[in-house]
């Protein structure tokens, strides 16, 4: 068994759609607020600081642009007033053997923005699509 570090270039997102194959993560985050506290008959001047919320950034993932491949859009568009199609997403750090070490997971997950790549006549790339997720929280399983 090797004591190297995790690489970071092969994973698997599972998000509802049909293709799972993605180029970019970013995002992955967890933050603990930290709140203020004091009460007036102390002898200490100074606050105390007990931990607060936990914040979780926005998600945002990145694939390559396909012929008929409208899954982004698609689910962006089930927003209307006060609804939107919400999903538990799994992203998993895969070992040599395609097996997962790490996995991410996000629930009620639904897109907040969809972004394509500039259109650029002189460009030598692929085109890619990103979209931006939102979710109620990040619970981490180590296999």
């Amino acid at each position: 068994m090797s004591n190297y570090p995790l690489t970071t270039s092969h994973f698997k997102v599972e998000w509802g759609g049909t293709r799972t194959g993605f180029t970019e993560i970013s995002g992955l985050s967890i933050e603990a607020k930290s709140i203020k506290y004091r009460e007036g008959d102390s002898a200490v001047h100074s606050t105390e600081k007990i931990p607060g919320q936990l914040k979780y950034n926005n998600i945002i993932l990145k694939r390559g642009l396909k012929k008929n491949d409208l899954e982004f859009y698609d689910w962006i568009n089930t927003i209307q007033h006060n609804k939107v199609e919400r999903r538990d997403i799994t992203i998993s750090l895969l070992n040599e053997n395609h097996e997962p070490v790490i996995v991410w997971k996000l629930k009620n997950a639904f897109p907040i923005n969809i972004e394509w790549s500039d259109l650029r006549a002189n460009a030598n790339e692929p085109a890619i699509e990103s979209i931006e997720i939102n979710h109620e929280g990040i619970f981490i399983e180590s296999i």
